[in-house]
């Protein structure tokens, strides 16, 4: 009985325990454990030239899409505009303008790129490692099928144990496929504001403007307020004695918004002259004018700023005055009410 036993061992022990030798061993550890490490190891590697090869593929579209090329939409052309035939001319004019108007956006299609390569990294992880685990499996002696048939019967299982998952996963692909926003695009999540970093099937990084990372699941969220997508508009209110002519105080922002609109350092990042709207409200201190300006995506925190630096410089040249400060609440004791202050 004992002999039938180690029949039924496996080789090298399947015939007796007094056989186990150095040379049994080392011909026992370059079967399977010698093939599970290649096997970990080749799918390390594979993972990291799949890797590899999107990154490049991503770096490639991000260099056709250069947002510094105004000319053209994703194409480099050296040759001056006069010496090209006239379709191509008009081509190029038609780029610019659109490249100006902030309607088509390189910047947008450079964050698209950059969010289908960090899902397509996700989804190669999951590839490789998931086939490296059914080839382990199989070293192993493990009749695959079996676990693949019912696998499916645990996915229904798992479907309705891990609802939220499956709903992260559904809300990520349908995301992407919808472009909702990508990577370097400024979002509003509802319950944090910032920068998205990464992007996968199950959760969007976020950096805030404070420098905190978010984890948000993509499942959660129920409303995205995209900040990136086309163009921005910078709202400045202006605010001065309520004492002051409103018509003096428009004509000034005007020129200022005209100045500002010259210049070549932020004629890049306005898409239209700034738009004096007129008086916003007035109160017994301030009067208040508020200007719009259309700005490219991003920018408009800069413009907003730049804005009102210019304005105070113009207004103060002016001789405008500013807004009338109420007068701070007396602290000091009170002669009616502290007893100590009648003598």
């Amino acid at each position: 009985m004992l002999g039938t036993t180690f029949l039924a061992f496996p080789a090298p022990f399947a015939d007796a325990p007094h056989r186990l030798t150095r040379e049994s061993a080392v011909e026992w550890f370059l079967g399977i454990p010698l093939q599970i490490v290649l096997i970990v190891v080749g799918a390390w590697l594979a993972r990291w030239l799949i890797h590899r090869a999107i990154e490049r593929l991503v770096d490639s579209l991000v260099a056709r899409h250069d947002p510094t090329d105004t000319t053209t939409i994703g194409t480099v052309d050296p040759t001056p505009t006069a010496q090209l035939p006239v379709l191509k001319r008009y081509r190029r004019k038609a780029g610019r303008a659109i490249s100006e108007s902030g309607l088509v956006t390189t910047e947008r299609q450079k964050a698209r790129v950059e969010t289908l390569g960090s899902v397509l990294r996700s989804i190669a992880s999951v590839v490789v490692w998931g086939t490296a685990v059914l080839m382990i499996g199989d070293a192993l002696g493990v009749n695959m099928g079996p676990v693949l048939a019912s696998a499916g019967v645990g996915g229904v299982a798992l479907g309705f144990g891990a609802q939220s998952l499956v709903k992260d996963f559904l809300s990520g692909m349908f995301m992407i496929l919808e472009d909702q926003y990508g990577v370097g695009d400024f979002i509003d999540t509802g319950e944090v504001q910032g920068t998205v970093e990464e992007v996968t099937l199950r959760i969007t990084r976020l950096r805030d403007l404070e420098g905190v990372i978010w984890y948000v699941r993509n499942g959660e969220i129920i409303r995205i307020a995209n900040r990136s997508q086309g163009w921005n508009t910078a709202t400045i209110d202006i605010p001065v004695s309520p004492k002051e002519r409103p018509e003096k105080i428009i004509e000034i922002l005007r020129e200022v918004a005209s100045d500002m609109y010259d210049d070549p350092e932020w004629r890049r990042k306005l898409l239209s002259p700034p738009t004096v709207a007129g008086v916003e409200s007035i109160t017994g201190t301030a009067l208040t004018i508020r200007t719009f300006a259309k700005c490219q995506t991003n920018t408009h925190w800069g413009v907003q700023r730049e804005f009102r630096e210019r304005c105070v410089t113009a207004l103060d040249a002016a001789g405008v005055r500013r807004p009338i400060v109420p007068a701070a609440p007396q602290t000091g004791p009170n002669p009616t009410t502290d007893p100590d202050a009648r003598h």
